[in-house]
C-alpha cells in the first residue's frame, strides 16, 4: 500500500471514528495532492506526497509562529493539532550527526569549498536527501560544511 493509500484509508477511519479534528486535516491533504496531481497531469508517488506533507507541515509551522505572536492561541493549537496529523505520514527523520555526515560526505565527493559551491552541493543534498531530514537543518549543515 503507497502512502496516497493509506492516508485514503485513514480518511475513511476518521470517518467511521466520527474524528472531525483528523478528518478535516486528511481531507485538506488528499485535497492538495489532487490538486498537484489535475495541475500537473501526473499520478503521486511516494517521493511527491512527502514533499507535499513537507510544505504543509512548514505553513503550520510559519501559521502557529504568526498566531502566538499575535496572541492567538485558539488558532495555535488547532495548528498543532493538524501539524500532528500530518508529522504522521513523513518518514522517520534522520537524526542532527546522520545529516551532518551526509553533508559533509557529498562536500567531498563534489569537491566542493566555499559559500560559491552552495547551490551546488543543495542539489546533491536535495536529490539525496528530500523527505529524510528536515531541509532548514540540511542547510545549516551545508553552510558549516564549506565554511569550515
Amino acid at each position: 500500500m503507497n502512502l496516497k493509500e493509506q492516508i485514503t484509508e485513514d480518511m475513511k477511519n476518521a470517518m467511521r471514528a466520527k474524528d472531525a479534528e483528523r478528518l478535516g486535516t486528511i481531507r485538506l491533504l488528499l485535497s492538495a495532492l489532487k490538486q498537484k496531481e489535475v495541475d500537473e497531469r501526473i499520478e503521486l508517488d511516494d517521493v511527491a506526497v512527502v514533499a507535499i506533507v513537507d510544505k504543509l507541515i512548514k505553513q503550520r509551522k510559519d501559521s502557529i509562529a504568526a498566531f502566538e505572536q499575535a496572541a492567538r492561541q485558539d488558532l495555535a493549537d488547532k495548528e498543532k493539532a493538524e501539524m500532528a496529523v500530518l508529522v504522521g505520514y513523513l518518514p522517520a527523520r534522520m537524526s542532527a550527526e546522520e545529516v551532518t555526515a551526509a553533508v559533509q560526505s557529498i562536500v567531498a565527493d563534489l569537491g566542493a569549498k566555499g559559500p560559491g559551491d552552495m547551490g551546488k552541493v543543495m542539489g546533491a543534498v536535495k536529490a539525496q536527501l528530500a523527505g529524510k531530514a528536515d531541509m532548514g537543518q540540511v542547510s545549516a549543515a551545508v553552510k558549516a560544511a564549506l565554511a569550515g
